[in-house]
């Protein structure tokens, strides 16, 4: 049962790792939204909902432990530290892997217009020759792709009043066999990615200096 499980869980946050594919990549989408009558800074503590939406069936996930690792790195470097008891924020998450199907119609041209002067000998549009050429004649075609599509939300709540402050959701529609195989650098590059959106920035490190 286990086992199952985790096979259901791994892929969920893995899209991610498209940001490390090479330079014609295209990464997955971040969006963010906020209360604007929050002051985030003021908070200092956060914590996770129990149970996670990525634990399921009551199991803990590798997937949950990853991405509770990379939150908590992004939260601390904004200056909210983790705690276990009485947090002013609890973090969430969700994450699916969805089979898609992509249907494109497009027109194209049976066959290429044919120059002036051009027929076979006998042919019925021999009269034509030199005189014009017909338009060409086109059919629809349609072209059916299909691929994987993973979505990741992150939740933070104001714990006090219970109530949502904070989303970040980060969807890629090219999900790889490659990303599915580093699962944890994926995650990182999607939490990081969503807290870029996030109201309160990290501190921008300084480039060390080389000796």
């Amino acid at each position: 049962m286990q086992i199952q499980i985790m096979k259901y869980l791994l892929p969920l946050t893995v899209f991610a790792s498209a940001f490390a594919l090479g330079g014609c990549a295209i990464g997955p989408e971040v969006h963010a939204d906020y209360d604007r009558a929050t002051d985030f800074t003021k908070y200092k503590t956060f914590g996770f909902a129990s149970p996670l939406g990525t634990d399921k069936a009551g199991h803990k996930s590798i997937v949950s432990q990853h991405l509770k690792a990379a939150t908590q790195r992004e939260l601390e470097a904004r200056g909210v530290r983790f705690v276990t008891s009485a947090p002013q924020l609890l973090v969430n998450f969700n994450a699916s892997l969805d089979e898609k199907t992509s249907v494109t119609t497009i027109s194209t041209p049976t066959s290429p217009i044919p120059p002036l002067g051009y027929g076979l000998n006998n042919g019925y549009y021999d009269y034509r020759i030199g005189l014009y050429s017909a338009w060409p004649l086109y059919r629809d075609e349609t072209i059916v792709t299909n691929y994987k599509e993973g979505t990741l939300n992150i939740d933070i709540v104001d714990a006090a009043r219970k109530q949502l402050v904070w989303e970040g959701v980060v969807t890629d529609s090219n999900v790889t066999q490659k990303e599915l195989d580093n699962v944890q650098l994926a995650v990182d590059k999607s939490v990081a990615a969503a807290f870029s959106k996030f109201p309160v920035a990290a501190p921008i490190k300084a480039p060390s200096l080389a000796k």
